[in-house]
């Protein structure tokens, strides 16, 4: 071999050691996620819970920025719009990646092509719920009624396009029954109403109102997953409860943006699927109402596209649009 070959070998060698140490350095600096809610809210504190023990397992801060506002839109873009370098992450949910595509006329960006999944998160059901003193004690008893006397019944809802007024309009579709929607500006002020008498049924997470259940406030009928939730496992599902199909909640995941290198997509989801098998979060999440969920990066793009479908038809056949 020539000097110059020589040179030339050893060279390509040093580049070769280099890529390689420079992909296994990832990360080397602090990452930031960004949360489409505003800061104290339950899903900003599951965000920032994620956030500790994902920077734990990385070795590097992993730093929540909230930027709330327009349904998650605005977050949803300033992420997607990011550099693909693994140092800017989404944490993304339900309404940004699969209502609002459906619930907006436009949107400056595409959940589906704009982003990498990474991984779910957590889950979040909702508990079919009525007044404690209400007659109503099951979701066949609540259709009776309803059908019966149409005129007294009300059903409260975070606000038009949510996932507790489209939870509802789910419900409705699948039982035939007439209901009048009235939105809140969030579901705290719904809550009150129904435990002053003034609105007779809403979907709302255990969170809201689990503590009054257990203060015999409030009943619940069913909860709105495929499975019967942790927090309640004597409540039946609406599927078990005769109406089979009926499956849906709000969901969380962490995503990147589109063109990020796979290598990190990787070593991302690895470490994700690591912190959300940690009993440590489950106890955090259960404080919130919530439950840790685990899946690869190729799963969570499987259920965001079959998700994306179900929540379009909710959104169609209630009619709803953003306001």
């Amino acid at each position: 071999m020539t000097p110059l070959n020589t040179v030339i070998t050893a060279l390509l060698a040093l580049a070769a050691v280099a890529t390689d140490a420079a992909a296994q350095a990832y990360p080397n600096k602090p990452i930031r996620l960004i949360v489409p809610y505003a800061v104290g809210g339950a899903s900003d504190l599951m965000a920032r819970a994620i956030a500790q023990k994902l920077g734990a397992g990385l070795g590097v801060q992993v730093i929540a920025d909230n930027r709330g506002g327009a349904g998650g839109n605005i977050a949803a873009e300033m992420a997607a719009k990011a550099p693909p370098d693994g140092y800017t992450l989404f944490f993304g949910a339900t309404g940004q990646l699969v209502i609002n595509p459906a619930l907006y006329a436009k949107l400056n960006f595409d959940p589906m092509k704009d982003f990498a999944p990474i991984g779910l998160v957590g889950q979040l059901p909702l508990f079919l719920t009525v007044p404690a003193t209400s007659p109503v004690k099951s979701v066949a008893e609540l259709v009776a009624d309803v059908r019966a006397k149409p005129d007294r019944f009300n059903y409260g809802s975070s606000g038009i396009g949510g996932t507790t007024h489209l939870a509802m309009e789910m419900l409705k579709a699948h039982t035939g029954m007439s209901i009048t929607h009235v939105p809140y500006k969030g579901t705290a002020a719904a809550v009150n109403d129904m435990l002053g008498g003034s609105l007779q049924v809403m979907f709302d997470a255990w969170a809201t109102t689990g503590p009054h259940v257990q203060a015999g406030k409030l009943r619940f009928l069913a909860v709105s997953s495929a499975a019967r939730s942790s927090f309640e496992p004597k409540v039946p599902t609406v599927a078990e409860s005769g109406y089979p199909g009926f499956d849906l909640g709000v969901w969380y995941a962490l995503l990147a943006p589109a063109g990020t290198p796979a290598d990190v997509i990787a070593r991302l989801s690895a470490e994700t699927a690591k912190v959300t098998a940690q009993p440590e979060l489950k106890q955090t999440f259960g404080t919130m109402g919530m439950e840790p969920m685990t899946s690869s990066a190729e799963q969570l793009g499987t259920f965001m596209r079959s998700e994306a479908v179900k929540w379009a038809k909710v959104v169609r056949d209630s009619g709803a649009k953003a306001e």
